[in-house]
């Protein structure tokens, strides 16, 4: 019975220091599980805007599109947040609510001016080589030219938003070289400004102005898709070409998103194929491009008055 009792006692003791020792390595390895299976953090979104140069409901269908695709393709999650207006679109970037912006090429200039380290890094192929179109309401008379028509002399003209670069800063420009030391509004009846290129074709066609200035790509897009009445609105002077949209990137989003990303992003931009995506811009594809591309506008913009 004794033999019993000490047996039972030295049985006791081991299984208890047997249970004991797997508490203490279960103890143990639970913190290393625990950092094993931990999710990685999660990165911030990628947030983007473009300038509202036309119709909301293609803005809408063209960006949502974009950030579908670049999701996919770098990994990280991307939003699009849309602005009322072309300044807004600047102050977004400049303040950091966005770090990726679809400009024209003055708000471009405007914006990289603004953010140090910024830089555009691609545009539409055929923003390489843009064009104004210069349109008129059939009732002014006034028919297509190759020669700036300085018969638009004294009838009313729209530009379109104020910081547009084909429906202001490059009109503009053209304006003063044609009629030497005037400004639009010594040039013109009345001057105005429509907000977008929808808006200025929208005007001009109903006879509210009698000529506009439009950007060449919106005026084939909503011609493509029957809003535009051409007995009652017609082309009547092409603009030479200069450059125009791209997209800029904040300097900072490397921080963020990891060395080398800018290069991705451009990339990812170049690498767009899908006709569902290019379409409602109005591009065949998107080219690289570097803040030196758009050194011309920023002279324009000196020359008129309009870049500090």
């Amino acid at each position: 019975m004794l033999g019993s009792k000490r047996g039972s006692k030295r049985e006791s003791g081991w299984l208890g220091r047997l249970a004991l020792g797997a508490l203490a390595a279960l103890a143990g390895a639970g913190p290393v599980r625990a950092q094993e299976t931990a999710a990685p953090k999660a990165l911030p979104p990628l947030v983007f805007t473009g300038i509202p140069d036309q119709d909301e409901s293609r803005l809408v269908e063209r960006f949502g599109k974009v950030a579908a695709y670049l999701e996919a393709k770098l990994g990280v999650p991307v939003r699009y947040i849309p602005v009322k207006s072309y300044p807004a679109a600047v102050t977004a970037f400049t303040n950091g609510q966005v770090q990726l912006a679809w400009f024209g090429g003055f708000t471009g200039v405007q914006a990289r001016k603004a953010v140090p380290g910024a830089q555009a890094i691609a545009q539409g192929a055929e923003d390489a080589a843009f064009k104004t179109y210069l349109i008129a309401n059939a009732a002014t008379g006034l028919k297509p030219d190759k020669a700036f028509p300085k018969d638009i002399a004294g009838k009313t003209f729209t530009f379109g938003a104020r910081a547009s670069t084909s429906g202001r800063l490059m009109p503009e420009y053209f304006i003063r070289q044609a009629f030497p030391g005037q400004s639009p509004e010594q040039v013109f009846a009345r001057v105005g400004f429509s907000g977008d290129h929808s808006r200025t074709i929208q005007l001009v066609q109903s006879g509210a102005f009698a000529v506009g200035a439009v950007d060449y790509s919106v005026w084939d897009l909503d011609a493509k898709a029957g809003k535009v009445d051409r007995q009652a609105v017609s082309v009547i002077w092409e603009s030479p070409a200069f450059p125009d949209y791209q997209w800029t990137v904040r300097g900072d989003v490397e921080q963020t998103y990891g060395a080398g990303f800018t290069e991705r992003l451009r990339g990812a931009l170049v690498g767009i194929t899908d006709p569902a995506i290019l379409e409602p811009f109005g591009r065949s594809k998107f080219i690289p491009v570097t803040n030196a591309a758009y050194e011309p506008l920023v002279a324009v913009g000196r020359s008129t008055g309009l870049l500090d």
